[in-house]
């Protein structure tokens, strides 16, 4: 999740609704349709054609949220599940029944009311199919310690916290084929984020935890990570950076450890945040190691080398994506909505 300006007493997002607005209103949108989900397919490169198939629709398949994220595909049960964060909950989406609730709590688990960004964000699937969640309540990477099939609220802490010092919101994470986690840290998670006197420590971390269970710090000097995703052959990955004042998204190659080397720039969003006023947040790559990255004005289309092929622009803010169907779907979590659309 994006935490816009933080000493700010309006909320980021109120803010970026502000932003939002204003530009799908200098394109012709009327204030109506910018509150509810419009999309179009903006083709920059010719290559897009082969990724997204002319005349595709973006489908608003689900809404109601309050802040949706983090959904994954489980194909063993032909079901969506996304993240509501505010809510402390989690749903599915099915072709039959549509949205329905799957599990509460989702994030936040403890007696003590609080507010805020509670819930699970990032979910992922195990090499052996079940659920991974990244959880800003609890500030922890946890596993379903239950059925997939079958949810029930009890969770098994995978980590929590690094060198005695408890983790600031666990956000989104990625599992390399040998069960290696990696996941990002920023603040979000923090009912008053980063000057938030519970954050214990002093920087935004991206972590790997270890098949046996080992906690390992791959990097503190990205000021607020967020997405993460690897590429195909698993030898590099990328990160979204979701800083207003370096809306970046980097790459690091993984050396013989899977520790991070040879970071560097994958695409500089200083321009296009600066027209339209939303950071990297969540990303995704395909099977040809295409990058799908919800950002300023939609959800970004990168080729392996950074090249922007397009964009699937939708007047409301995205946060997030993931794939189904052999890539052949993608789905699209954009604030109190699920969206649909069918690539090939």
């Amino acid at each position: 999740m994006i935490n816009y300006f933080e000493s700010f007493k309006l909320t980021w997002r109120a803010l970026l609704c502000i932003g939002a607005f204003t530009y799908w209103a200098s394109e012709g949108y009327s204030q109506s349709s910018a509150a509810y989900p419009q999309g179009i397919i903006e083709r920059i490169n010719p290559k897009l054609d082969a990724i997204v198939k002319k005349g595709t629709k973006v489908e608003v398949i689900a809404d109601g949220f309050t802040w949706v994220e983090g959904p994954v595909w489980v194909e063993s049960q032909q079901m969506l599940l996304v993240s509501d964060v505010f809510k402390n909950q989690i749903y599915k989406w099915t072709a039959n029944k549509g949205k329905e609730l799957y599990l509460e709590p989702s994030g936040y688990t403890q007696a003590k009311p609080r507010a805020g960004e509670l819930g699970s964000n990032g979910l992922a699937l195990n090499p052996k199919g079940q659920l991974l969640l990244c959880q800003h309540g609890d500030r922890r990477v946890a596993l379903l310690n239950s059925a997939i099939s079958d949810p029930q609220p009890t969770f098994k802490t995978l980590a929590d916290a690094f060198n005695g010092k408890k983790f600031n919101s666990p956000n989104d994470l990625a599992v390399r084929s040998n069960g290696d986690i990696y996941f990002t840290d920023p603040p979000y998670g923090l009912e008053k984020g980063i000057t938030d006197p519970a954050k214990e420590v002093p920087y935004q971390g991206v972590y790997k935890i270890s098949e046996a269970g080992k906690i390992t710090l791959l990097t503190d000097t990205i000021t607020r990570p967020n997405g993460i995703a690897f590429f195909p052959d698993q030898k590099s990955l990328i990160i979204a950076n979701s800083d207003p004042e370096k809306p970046h998204w980097y790459i690091y190659d993984l050396d013989n450890k899977g520790e991070l080397v040879n970071g560097r720039m994958f695409y500089n969003g200083t321009q296009a945040f600066q027209k339209e006023q939303r950071t990297p947040d969540g990303l995704k790559i395909d099977k040809s190691g295409n990058v799908f990255a919800p950002g300023p004005g939609g959800v970004w289309i990168f080729d392996q080398s950074g090249a922007v092929l397009g964009r699937i622009k939708v007047n409301v803010l995205t946060s997030n994506c993931a794939f189904a169907h052999n890539d052949k779907t993608l789905f699209i979590t954009a604030d109190k909505h699920l969206l649909k659309v069918d690539l090939r």
